[in-house]
């Protein structure tokens, strides 16, 4: 049987998808080709290549890339009713051939198995590939005890971003006194360039779904949530169905497949507020309630939501569950380093050749995943540095490439494993603005509550603005540390503790930089607006008068086929004429 699948996800859609899907399925009826099945999939990862159509053949699988509706009937004609792949198109060729599989060679897929595999809506292909396999075997023949175990001897760490042990986790909220206990999935994914939950609850939302009930038999809960903001429409839809599917068989409600276990699933959906990615201000949320950290103790396994015994995890360590228990404990501690075992999942955006979500043991270096998997810095440009972990993360230089990937060598150098995103910059970055566009963030998404983040954060950014605007001052550096160290430990959850470190990072490693705009008002990576010039080259100008019309501000004159010239006092330092111009007569200085 032969089946094409097109990538629907999130960044399908956004590259042309449901047109590319609309075409196949006219190509098909027009040319009364019954007995080819065409489905829908979340996205494989290869965000970069999208919009992606993968032709299966019995055994035999071609996924093209970068496919438009003028390219389907080629395929269509040549492939499906043919038998011959139009080559020149094909990324992988049976997953592990083809100018893309350095992509996927030294990536171990556990969370991302499904993704891009089958078709998310359809629970018959879930099950085909092995879903649900894991609950009835711990249902049948396991104990909720012998669960925890598995769990905690796989070495699993909860992949929301503190890394607490999941099983340790589990345990404690089992030994919770209460038999009223509830079960969180945290996808409440806010930080900018970070798409790994919403790609898995697009791609393959029963795995997190079943991740949940084994979780539930483990610790005795009745009830559980999915909190995910309304941002992610596709991945809510997602959910919603592979809710009610498990309810129509079963697998939700009152007796789980006649176990006797009473659980069932809500969705909750959030506003959008970064902070309620913190666990306690997630659970006010869900309460009704503005969505601010509470003091703890009382741990959320104590008294959490509505003051119930409460189990949070996110969406990708529920998604690991299901193949731990399948597979064995043994085999996920078998990937990784001695205290993060298992795999990551990463979000890589930025100015790599290939950007999109890898999932890789842990251990593996910065380098191996910037040149070997993602194909390197785009352009030709130079390696700079990466921001791992989000706006709460760190900025590591291209010097510390060789740092292995893990909670503990992470922690080291002042960045953190966070949730998975991952932004890579080259030398065009500047690392001043950069960490004030993090703080930026944070700082708008500030819940208020505790003065220290609140206002310590505001200080911290008027600095960085003055800095990047060329009116910094010999203080600020000392400034900027002092108040990075007091909003580190005096914020009241982990979020605004960990608010300062793209400031303490950049500060760390590209000191040179803060330097260089304090004290020679200038942008070593030419990037901000206010210490950058714009010049004519003489020599290269070739007087074509392109760039004067666009010029808003009226800073450049010249004659016809005569060297230009832009007053420097007059412009607005737009970039408008580096656009323009086509002889490439115009620099920034």
């Amino acid at each position: 049987m032969t089946t094409l699948h097109v990538g629907t996800g999130s960044c399908g859609l956004a590259a042309g998808a449901a047109r590319v899907l609309d075409r196949v399925r006219a190509e098909i009826a027009r040319r009364g080709l019954d007995t080819v099945r065409v489905s829908e999939t979340g996205c494989n990862g290869m965000c970069y290549a999208e919009v992606l159509l993968e032709v299966r053949c019995g055994a035999a699988s071609h996924l093209y890339g970068h496919v438009s509706p003028e390219r389907v009937e080629r395929i269509v004609s040549e492939h499906v009713e043919g038998g011959v792949p139009v080559r020149e198109w094909v990324l992988l060729e049976d997953g592990t051939r083809g100018p893309e599989a350095t992509f996927l060679a030294r990536q171990r897929h556990v969370v991302l198995r499904h993704c891009g595999v089958i078709d998310p809506t359809s629970f018959d292909d879930y099950r085909a590939a092995g879903g649900y396999v894991a609950l009835e075997r711990a249902l049948a023949t396991l104990s909720p005890e012998q669960i925890i175990d598995t769990i905690e001897a796989s070495g699993l760490r909860g992949r929301g971003g503190a890394g607490f042990p999941t099983g340790v986790k589990w345990r404690l909220a089992r030994q919770a006194r209460g038999d009223d206990k509830v079960i969180i999935c945290n996808a409440d994914e806010g930080d900018p360039g970070a798409f790994m939950d919403r790609s898995v609850l697009e791609g393959d939302p029963h795995a997190v779904l079943e991740g949940m009930i084994l979780c539930a038999f483990a610790i005795g809960a009745t009830e559980g949530y999915v909190y995910c903001r309304a941002e992610y429409p596709r991945a809510l839809d997602r959910v919603g169905r592979a809710i009610a599917q498990a309810r129509e068989r079963g697998l939700l409600g009152a007796d789980v497949l006649g176990s006797g276990l009473r659980f069932d699933v809500a969705i909750k959906e959030g506003a959008g507020a970064f902070v309620c990615g913190e666990e306690t201000a997630l659970m006010q949320s869900i309460e009704g309630r503005r969505g601010m950290p509470r003091l703890r103790p009382p741990y959320p396994a104590e008294s959490g939501l509505w003051r119930r015994p409460t189990n949070i995890n996110n969406v990708e360590t529920f998604a690991n569950v299901p193949w731990i228990v399948t597979e064995g404990a043994a085999a996920f501690a078998a990937m990784g380093t001695e205290k993060s075992r298992g795999s990551k999942v990463f979000a890589v955006a930025g100015k790599v050749v290939r950007t999109g979500l890898v999932e890789v043991p842990t251990g593996i270096t910065v380098d191996e995943i910037v040149h070997g998997v993602c194909g390197g810095i785009a352009g030709g440009h130079t390696f700079k540095a990466v921001q791992i972990g989000g706006p709460s993360g760190g900025c590591l230089p291209a010097s510390l490439g060789a740092t292995r990937i893990d909670y503990e060598e992470l922690h080291e150098t002042g960045a953190i494993m966070g949730s998975g995103g991952m932004v890579v910059m080259d030398e065009t970055t500047c690392m001043v603005e950069m960490a004030r566009f993090f703080l930026e963030f944070t700082q708008n998404e500030s819940c208020g509550k505790c003065t220290s983040c609140r206002i310590g954060t505001l200080r911290m950014l008027e600095i960085l603005q003055r800095i990047v605007d060329g009116h910094g001052v010999a203080c600020d550096v000392e400034r900027l540390l002092a108040l990075g160290e007091l909003v580190g430990s005096t914020a009241l959850c982990g979020l605004g503790q960990t608010a300062p470190n793209p400031v303490l990072t950049t500060l760390r490693y590209f000191r040179d930089e803060y330097d260089a705009h304090i004290r020679e008002r200038r942008c070593p990576a030419r990037s901000c607006p206010a210490l950058v010039n714009y010049i004519v080259n003489k020599e290269s100008c070739v007087g074509c008068a392109l760039c004067i019309p666009v010029c808003p501000s009226g800073a450049i004159r010249g004659e016809a086929k005569q060297a230009h010239v832009i007053d420097a006092s007059a412009c607005i330092r737009c970039g408008k004429c580096l656009t323009a111009c086509t002889s490439g007569a115009i620099a920034k200085a």
